[in-house]
């Protein structure tokens, strides 16, 4: 009986284990996620924005990963950007944003903490408003999300660097 109780004690352990533990590979290669927010351009429908291939890389070759095209009245050269890699303790975050008429007009998440089902639920949940707010306000300056701080503060430093690249100097 002593053993019956410690074979279903071990058995339950191990199902609750492999219940809460995620696919080794989606914590070694992060894929990009469908998470981000569009703000109506000039460009046509399903194009990429200008100096971009259809891919979303630069055309031009451009170091940095930015693609200016002509002078724009706006605060950015018109482009894709990428920013950097940034280690948010539970993943790392990497974001692109395209600029279009001299604002910033999308903003995608190339990586973000996903390899635990704990950092998939709270990213699905800040990435929409560091997205949004970012849109808004025209800059990587938006406010840090409590309980996503590490992914809002990478959020931050990886779009501040692609909108350095971007910047009209």
């Amino acid at each position: 009986m002593k053993k019956a109780i410690i074979a279903a004690v071990v058995v339950a352990a191990s199902a609750l284990y492999l219940f809460i533990r995620t696919p080794a590979a989606s914590a070694t290669q992060p894929q990009p996620v469908p998470i981000s927010a569009n703000v109506p351009s000039t460009t046509s429908a399903g194009a990429p924005p200008a100096g971009a291939s259809p891919s979303g890389t630069p055309s031009s070759g451009a170091a940095s990963g930015s693609a200016p095209t002509a002078p724009s009245s706006g605060q950015y050269k018109d482009g894709t950007y990428t920013g950097p890699s940034v280690n948010a303790y539970w993943g790392y975050v990497q974001v692109r944003a395209t600029v279009s008429g001299g604002k910033l007009v999308h903003i995608a998440f190339l990586q973000y903490p996903n390899g635990h089902s704990a950092s998939q639920y709270i990213n699905s949940q800040a990435m929409p408003y560091l997205t949004q707010e970012a849109l808004s306000v025209q800059s990587a300056n938006v406010n840090i999300i409590s309980g996503a701080t590490m992914t809002s503060m990478g959020f931050r430093q990886s779009l501040g660097a692609a909108l350095s690249k971007a910047a009209n100097s």
